[in-house]
């Protein structure tokens, strides 16, 4: 595959992006920017969404995975649907009885304006580091297939790609980004579908599901060993929790769900996305146990991350599959990365500026676009320090790990105020939420140094519970 070719292809992709941008930007405020004016058809969000969900990093590391832990990821996916669940009969109904725009407004009412100011700023915190991981795996295999060729620098690249995100979502907002996400989702799964199809015809493999069943990469379920990272109800547990909070806890997925027109089609989206995401995940990981068998097969030297991306672009699968490669990688980076974009603008706008209370509309959307080009600044900037410290291990597995640190909180602080009736001391909450990550760090630390016992993705359950036993020991009499 030619630089050229590949060149082509992102402007032309990008093309298509900003010609929706400018017809869904038309006539854009900030009630456009922030929630669609309530106006997106619900089966247009549900096919987006998973996109989002997926992102860049599913679309590699996921594959990659499989070598080394099998097919052990999709514990965590049912464990989805148990979170995803809870998502719409228990937070979005909330949701959309208090009329929210940020979901942190929430907090504000419940306990008091630090508590507010603590979970909005935990979010900016994963979001951010969450869209720096994603967005640097892709960075990195386009810098290697393209921008090398050409001498542009790594920081070059980053730059471009946070500034073609900005240039299609700076007007229209989260409106743009409903129809733009359900083209990326399409452009994806067709990715996935034609690398599937090629690669098990290059193996001559007439029944794809029979042999992935026989395969001995195709070992699921694990409870053999409950000290094991991998443990069944470990990773059950933690993709349920992890659903609720890195989606109903989380401003970027929830913005979606608050353009729908209603409550009912809010909770329709979520769950035929459900469904959708279960099924697109089995196949994911199904492609991961072809790509593992095919690199073997062929004296591929490629593992984890890079596995995906040599076999598609280097291998012998042609020029179609590795064209449709990094269409669908850009596709589902990309789908993730301007929803980030949006609602950390929307966040920091509503959550800590507090713009919709003290200033007019006018001055409104100047702030609002002042903080869209700083938050493309601080991901610019984030992506780069990753650079030099991104190790070898899969980049999905680091996004759970630090997400249990950074969404536990989150999660403590909705659970206690959903599951009690208590009311808390505000003020000492912002502490209550910076010791908790600190002792689930030590004590998941010391678990498998001194007892070989591996939290996993569970530190992120540790972590809310430490939060929710904090946040008791200082409740408060007051009504």
């Amino acid at each position: 595959m030619q630089p050229l070719h590949i060149l082509l292809l992102i402007l032309a992709y990008f093309s298509v992006l900003i010609f929706i941008s400018y017809v869904t930007g038309k006539s854009a405020n900030n009630t456009t920017f922030f929630k669609a004016n309530n106006s997106s058809p619900w089966y247009l969000v549900a096919f987006g969404m998973i996109g989002a969900s997926l992102s860049g990093v599913t679309f590699i590391s996921v594959p990659g995975w499989v070598e080394g832990d099998s097919m052990s990821y999709f514990q965590m996916v049912l464990g989805y649907v148990v979170g995803y669940a809870v998502i719409g009969l228990v937070l979005l109904p909330l949701y959309y009885k208090l009329n929210l725009t940020s979901i942190y407004t929430y907090l504000q009412d419940r306990f008091g304006n630090y508590s507010y100011k603590t979970g909005a700023s935990f979010f900016l915190l994963s979001r951010t580091i969450g869209a720096a991981f994603r967005l640097f795996l892709v960075a990195n295999v386009l810098q290697i297939i393209l921008f090398d060729a050409y001498g542009i620098p790594f920081w070059v690249t980053v730059s471009i790609t946070i500034l073609l995100i900005w240039l299609y979502t700076f007007k229209g907002g989260i409106k743009t980004i409903v129809w733009t996400d359900t083209l990326q989702t399409l452009f994806m799964l067709i990715a996935v579908g034609v690398c599937i199809y090629t690669i098990s015809d290059e193996m001559k493999i007439s029944n794809i599901f029979s042999y992935v069943a026989d395969n001995e990469l195709s070992k699921t379920f694990f409870f053999d060993d409950v000290n094991a990272g991998n443990y069944f109800w470990k990773q059950f547990l933690a993709g349920a929790f992890i659903a609720v909070v890195m989606t109903g806890l989380d401003q970027d997925m929830m913005q979606k769900n608050l353009t729908c027109r209603n409550l009912k089609d809010a909770q329709k989206n979520m769950f035929w996305f459900t469904i959708v995401l279960v099924i697109v995940n089995f196949f994911f990981l199904a492609l991961g146990v072809l790509l593992t068998d095919y690199a073997q097969q062929n004296g591929i030297d490629a593992h984890k991350d890079q596995l995906f991306p040599i076999i598609a672009t280097k291998g012998t699968l042609g020029l179609a599959t590795a064209l449709f490669f990094l269409l669908g990688l850009i596709a589902a980076a990309y789908s993730s990365a301007d929803s980030a974009l949006t609602s950390l603008t929307t966040s920091f706008s509503i959550d800590i500026l507090e713009i919709d209370k003290k200033e007019d509309a006018i001055q409104q959307e100047k702030t609002r676009k002042k903080i869209h080009i700083i938050f493309s600044f601080v991901l610019i900037a984030t992506i780069l320090i990753f650079k030099y410290f991104i190790a070898d291990a899969s980049v999905i597995a680091k996004i759970f790990t630090f997400a249990g640190y950074t969404y536990g909180p989150l999660l403590g602080l909705y659970a206690f105020g959903l599951f009690t009736k208590l009311n808390v001391k505000d003020k000492i909450v912002p502490a209550i939420c910076l010791i908790a990550p600190v002792l689930t760090f030590l004590i998941s630390y010391y678990s498998k140094e001194k007892l070989g016992f591996d939290f996993g993705f569970f530190v992120l359950v540790l972590n809310g519970f430490l939060t929710f036993i904090g946040l008791y020991l200082i409740k408060s009499t007051r009504n």
